[in-house]
């Protein structure tokens, strides 16, 4: 028997990767890594650019989340040139930014960690996709799917010039402001967008609550941990995907910190490891403890469940009502369960439509003054925004010119990245007994990564000095034979 199983490469989720497990000679799994092998380093290609092009070079990241990273960066040149956007170009920022977040979190529940959900953890792998969903689901509700995600993305396409890659945000404001026409037709796909978000959670409902075999899946051990939680909250301590402060809780649900986006280092540092590109995020004050749980842990949980732990509420009133249900159902907060993360992404599907049609419908929105000129010299920008995955941070350092001499990225996944190793890990060593290794077992595995929506092209970042290429040749113990290192 092998004592080594490899996923590769991992499945439905934005980036690359792969999981190596070792097993012991009892066929049970011992140690389990989550590795990304590739490499993106535009902390260092934007080193030498005028600080006006990050919006756009930044969203080329990722064509996933091109308009996290456009408006993290947009909000960092504010910062930069110490301008402040007049109130509709705010609006139109969070307004689109929201838009985006519903577009987001439909793709993940349908397309990407539904399947697992909708058509069976351990259905055969030619059904885990859009297609056995659609086949679960019916045609009907597919066709609304992609005709909610198309709405949307044409709405994206008019303010921002691009879907993929928007072109609308400046310092000071945007570029396009909305039209009456506009507005009006918004107001209707918003509040498509809320019978949407709606129905969606009645579904998951219907499919995965309503199943004893699922529930017992999400509130296991196995998928299981008890670190702190991270997010962006308003005044009232409510989720925010455009603004805010960032909160931290700790394990037990308790507020450990919360700051404006500049004191941001004095919480967050990085730690790497030789096995992987991503940096892992940890919080600075508690120090990094390996990959363990638990209130001794530096370990953060972002995204859905970690925006949901780290607030006491959300700001609109559909929204409210599932987020209390989900506490409710789930034993109150904060949930440490990482399968859970699905359901708190539907809730978050409700407060960005409610929190659409709000914006669109305040009049305020279609006034023409969207933008004030920067004046100031440019020293120093941050800015910060939730991605669907989680708290992302753009720093920016240039010269009297606004050429970059320094760029920091604090990217969602990479907030996550210790805590999916962590999962992965538990779930391969819970679930991986006496050698019984079938597709579905190692689905269940991959589950344990796909309920973050992880982003692996956005979480992986060039290094300060030379990043080594490392082979690791392995005997069948799986101990390390000899390691060859270049440069």
């Amino acid at each position: 028997m092998s004592r080594e199983i490899i996923i590769d490469p991992i499945t439905r989720l934005e980036g690359h990767g792969k999981i190596v497990i070792f097993l012991d000679e009892a066929g049970n799994a011992k140690k389990a890594y989550f590795q990304v092998p590739e490499l993106r380093g535009f902390e260092k290609f934007l080193v030498g650019r005028a600080v006006e092009y990050a919006p756009q070079i930044t969203s080329r990241i990722c064509g996933v989340c091109p308009w996290a990273h456009h408006t993290a960066a947009t909000k960092a040149l504010d910062d930069l040139y110490k301008v402040e956007p007049p109130p509709a170009a705010k609006m139109i920022r969070e307004l689109t930014y929201n838009i985006f977040m519903l577009e987001d979190h439909a793709l993940h529940v349908f397309y990407l960690g539904g399947p697992d959900f909708i058509v069976g953890p351990r259905a055969p792998k030619a059904e885990r996709n859009i297609l056995g969903v659609i086949k679960k689901v019916g045609l009907e509700t597919a066709r609304q799917v992609i005709s909610m995600r198309r709405e949307l993305r044409e709405i994206q396409t008019e303010i921002g010039g691009k879907v993929v890659h928007p072109v609308f945000g400046v310092p000071g404001g945007v570029v396009k402001g909305i039209s009456k026409e506009l507005q009006e037709r918004i107001i209707k796909v918003a509040n498509k967008g809320v019978q949407f978000a709606k129905f969606t959670l009645e579904l998951f409902k219907k499919l995965v609550l309503s199943n004893k075999e699922y529930l017992d899946l999400i509130t296991s051990d196995t998928y299981t941990h008890r670190t702190y939680y991270m997010g962006l909250v308003d005044e009232n301590n409510h989720v925010n995907f455009y603004d805010g402060k960032i909160r931290i809780v700790d394990p037990s649900g308790n507020e450990y910190a919360k700051f404006d986006v500049h004191d941001y280092l004095k919480y967050l540092a990085e730690h790497v490891e030789p096995w992987t590109y991503v940096r892992f995020t940890y919080l600075r004050p508690v120090g990094w403890k390996g990959f363990v749980d638990g209130p001794e842990s530096g370990i953060l949980c972002v995204a859905p469940l970690g925006r949901l732990n780290a607030a006491d509420g959300m700001a609109t009133p559909l929204a409210q009502e599932a987020y209390e249900e989900f506490y409710e159902t789930l034993g109150g907060k904060p949930v440490h369960h990482t399968l859970a993360t699905h359901w708190a992404r539907i809730i978050e599907m409700i407060y960005a439509a409610e929190r659409m049609r709000e914006l669109a419908e305040n009049p305020e929105i279609t006034s023409k003054h969207i933008r004030n000129l920067p004046t100031e010299t440019p020293d120093v920008g941050i800015g910060v925004v939730e991605a669907p995955r989680g708290i992302l941070i753009h720093h920016y350092e240039t010269d009297e010119r606004g050429v970059i001499k320094k760029a920091n990225l604090i990217v969602a996944t990479q907030n996550n990245a210790a805590r999916i190793a962590l999962s992965v890990d538990k779930a391969a060593r819970s679930l991986i007994r006496e050698g019984k290794i079938d597709d579905g077992l190692l689905n269940m595995v991959e589950m344990a990564f796909r309920a973050y929506d992880p982003c692996h092209a956005c979480a992986t970042h060039s290094l300060p000095g030379q990043i080594p290429l490392l082979f690791e040749l392995r005997g069948m113990d799986g101990k390390i034979i000899k390691t060859l290192r270049y440069p």
